[in-house]
């Protein structure tokens, strides 16, 4: 059999099973967007599995335009899917084609179904063929010129492609049933007139086939065997069949439909009509606005292809429809830049902070790593301290509630990297508005050490006020602020979200994030992953795009606001993050929450959960004695009793407590914004084993988060749905090196762009191979034998 596909779904399985039956020699499926609009993610779940069945069972799949409708396509539309396609990893190499190039043999066959007495010319108009349709209870009726003679309908159709009509003067439909159960199968029409100009054609035409006449007949020009849609065209694959069994093709070369359900996600619209609205009435930039759910809004945002294809890969391919939670794309999105993205610190909303037992003039330097320990890179950067620094200005609060960990009067906190500080003094200006904090730092904590033992819970980011360069940052967020937009009014417009930009101007960035240049990804530490627009962007003027947040807080900022607290703007992170430190809020919500005064941080509910649970309080201390956690895992994991009794019943189950740990400050954070962690269809002993299939070296890291979604959608037994999906074993070196170099043969010129430079299509083959091994290699092993390659 021509290749093999380790990926399991319905879909998969009838291309696997006609290939095994003989049906099929081969897979040849397309893609068939219109170029009437930009491709979004929608699209990318269809690119997807069009190209990848192809892919993985050794085909091809080709890319088709439906460019049928003059009115309403361009050729911008055709170059932007184009190299859509490409970014997202898939090429069609010589299999590029237009349904226009097929205009004269779909005449042609219309021709043969009128002489059948299978085609007729009709008069009747727009309204009264919906009329004359009928409903789902009522059968249609019969037009008036149904039975017109062949001959007649031949003059008639050939004086309609002569341009001797107007338009919506005639139209050629097929005699079916009028009677038919299936209203698609009512005598359907099959081509309008249009005196319009054809982008590719000009003015050789004027009359058009609708898209059903259009569609099989093109699939059976190109050989396709298995042409995959979305389940709007179920009710549509009975005229699909009847028009190519009319045309008496062989059996052999006549294509089957098969539908899938369409990708619905929450806060998104994705109807081009509706993108097309958002555009030209200005509610975004643009196609490519970083808000818009586009391929090229996202890609300009800083979304990967890499994390695209994986939340494909996440949603899988199903038969019913549903609605996918946004949050598995924020997910999977967080997962790729996680350890793509270096760390840096950047302040959104500065605040000035003068050390005044600080030498004047005295600088000194600290060494901070780009990546977090539990990330295999390596790499750094030199931090200036002096005397004068800026810190966020939600960082500071004066009269701060029981709970609060950053800096306050009379108070300590740490300062990443650097030293201890203390409050002394408050400085306002004249209307009243603090702008300016007098602290004392402590020599003796150089690196954030206290060799005395005091415990400072706090640890926020800084810059030098001396060495900071000026940068502009956009925060984007949600553009629609409710799951469903318009299902509460009947129009989407109503529910966009009136903050999902905020672009700050006056922000201050530590000096190596100044010389970054277009088009690369970091971490601003506790506040985000960032992305340097490569549109705007200039040499030593970065613009800072927020592609997403370190943690997802919509759902807790929904909360609130249900509860009269108000949301304000999303979506800063206050929730601690092991790995980074403890998040700080983003510029907006910090505004908002110092005009709302006290408010609990996350931080602030784990710590008065262990003050009034003393039970959570031995356990915070246990886990730091007994299992050597450090605090802020250990603050994380003892907030809430549902977390801590997951987490001992996971390491019940698999003994190793540190890497449960790691797998519950990564995954739960997400999973909690649901606000009941005890409805989860699975339990800390199934966690367990999950992480001790992955401690044992069973599974990759990959398929472990690919087989927690799973638990977390549906539940079971880790090592069943590892088993039962093939997912057990991680890839030989040998068959990675296999995979490698016959990708590296099939995209030669893909190889030697990136030889030559583009180091952005490392990642292509690096996705290409994780995909082909459904996550079970070792992606560090991968890019080794990469690199190997490009230096022979």
């Amino acid at each position: 059999m021509p290749g093999v596909s380790d990926k399991s779904d319905f879909i998969r399985t009838i291309v696997r099973e006609d290939l095994e039956s003989g049906r099929v020699n081969g897979v040849v499926t397309r893609f068939p967007p219109e170029p009437n609009g930009y491709l979004h993610i929608g699209h990318a779940k269809a690119i997807c599995l069009d190209f990848g069945v192809a892919q993985e069972f050794g085909g091809r799949c080709h890319l088709r335009f439906d460019d049928t409708n003059p009115e309403t396509e361009d050729p911008r539309y055709v170059e932007a899917i184009k190299q859509d396609v490409r970014w997202l990893g898939f090429d069609w190499g010589e299999h590029e084609y237009y349904a226009s190039d097929y205009f004269e043999q779909l005449y042609e066959w219309a021709v043969q179904l009128i002489r059948k007495g299978k085609a007729y010319v009709d008069d009747l108009s727009e309204e009264e063929i919906r009329a004359y349709r009928g409903t789902i209870t009522e059968p249609g009726r019969e037009s008036p010129y149904r039975d017109r003679p062949v001959q007649e309908n031949l003059e008639l159709f050939e004086r309609m492609r002569a341009g001797e009509f107007p338009d919506g003067a005639r139209v050629l439909r097929a005699k079916i049933d009028m009677a038919h159960p299936n209203m698609k199968m009512r005598d359907p029409l099959m081509y309008r007139i249009r005196h319009a100009r054809h982008y590719r054609r000009g003015d050789a035409w004027c009359i058009y086939p609708f898209y059903d006449w259009a569609h099989g007949q093109s699939d059976a020009i190109e050989g396709i065997t298995h042409s995959l849609c979305t389940l709007e065209f179920e009710s549509n694959r009975e005229l699909y069949d009847w028009y190519l069994e009319q045309l008496d093709l062989p059996e052999g070369v006549r294509p089957r439909q098969y539908e899938f359900a369409r990708l619905n996600l929450d806060y998104t619209v994705t109807s081009k009509r509706k993108l097309l609205r958002l555009v030209q009435e200005g509610h975004v930039a643009g196609w490519d606005d970083p808000r818009m759910p586009t391929l090229a809004g996202m890609r300009r945002r800083g979304v990967t292809a890499e994390a695209i294809r994986r939340f494909c890969d996440l949603v899988g391919v199903a038969k019913a429809e549903s609605r996918v939670d946004i949050s598995m794309l924020e997910y999977a999105v967080r997962d790729d830049l996680n350890a793509r993205a270096p760390r840096f610190l950047c302040v959104l909303q500065p605040l000035r902070v003068v050390l005044t037992n600080w030498p004047e003039g005295r600088v000194e330097e600290f060494e901070a790593p780009h990546w977090p320990h539990d990330i295999p890179k390596e790499g750094s950067r030199t931090l200036p301290f002096g005397r004068e620094l800026f810190i966020e200005r939600d960082d500071f609060m004066e009269d701060p509630p029981k709970g609060f960990y950053r800096l306050a009067p009379g108070r300590e906190v740490r300062l990443r990297y650097a030293y201890v500080i203390r409050c002394e003094q408050v400085v306002r200006d004249a209307a009243g508005e603090i702008v300016e904090l007098r602290c004392s730092y402590d020599p003796a904590t150089r690196g954030g050490a206290t060799p005395d033992g005091r415990r400072v819970k706090g640890t926020i980011h800084w810059v030098s006020a001396a060495h900071a360069k000026k940068v502009r940052v956009r925060l984007y967020d949600r553009l629609f602020r409710v799951p469903e937009p318009g299902a509460r009014t009947g129009n989407y417009l109503d529910d966009l979200n009136p903050d999902s930009l905020v672009e700050l101007a006056e922000c201050r960035a530590e000096p190596a994030l100044a010389k970054l240049p277009a088009g690369v990804h970091v971490q601003f530490e506790r506040l985000g992953y960032f992305f340097t627009d490569p549109e705007e962007s200039a040499p030593g003027a970065p613009v800072f795009n927020r592609v997403v947040t370190l943690r997802d807080s919509w759902a807790r900022l929904q909360q609130r606001a249900a509860a009269g607290a108000g949301a304000g703007a999303a979506a800063g992170a206050d929730t601690l993050s092991a790995r980074d430190g403890e998040a700080a809020p983003t510029a907006r919500a910090a505004a908002a929450a110092a005009r709302r005064g006290k408010r609990k941080s996350a931080a602030q509910a784990r710590a008065e959960a262990r003050a009034a649970d003393p039970e959570l309080a031995s356990r915070y201390e246990r886990y730091r004695e007994e299992f050597g956690l450090d605090e802020q895992t250990a603050d994380l994991l003892t907030g809430d009793r549902r977390v801590a009794e997951l987490f001992e019943a996971a390491v019940a189950a698999s003994s190793e407590p540190a890497a449960v740990a790691a797998f519950c400050v990564r995954e739960l954070p997400r999973l909690a914004r649901e606000g009941d962690l005890a409805a989860l269809p699975f339990d800390g002993g199934a966690l367990g084993r999950l992480v001790a299939m992955q401690e044992r070296g069973e599974i990759t890291p990959v398929v472990a988060r690919e087989i927690f979604a799973l638990l977390c959608e549906q539940g079971g037994d880790p090592e069943a749905i590892a088993a039962r999906r093939g997912l057990l074993g991680t890839v030989s070196e040998a068959r990675l090196a296999a995979l490698l170099d016959e990708l590296i043969a099939t995209h030669a010129d893909k190889f030697e762009q990136l030889r030559g430079g583009r180091t952005g299509l490392a990642g292509f083959f690096v996705g290409q191979v994780m995909q082909r091994t459904s996550g079970r290699a070792d992606p560090q092993a991968v890019q080794q034998l990469l690199h190997e390659r490009l230096r022979r």
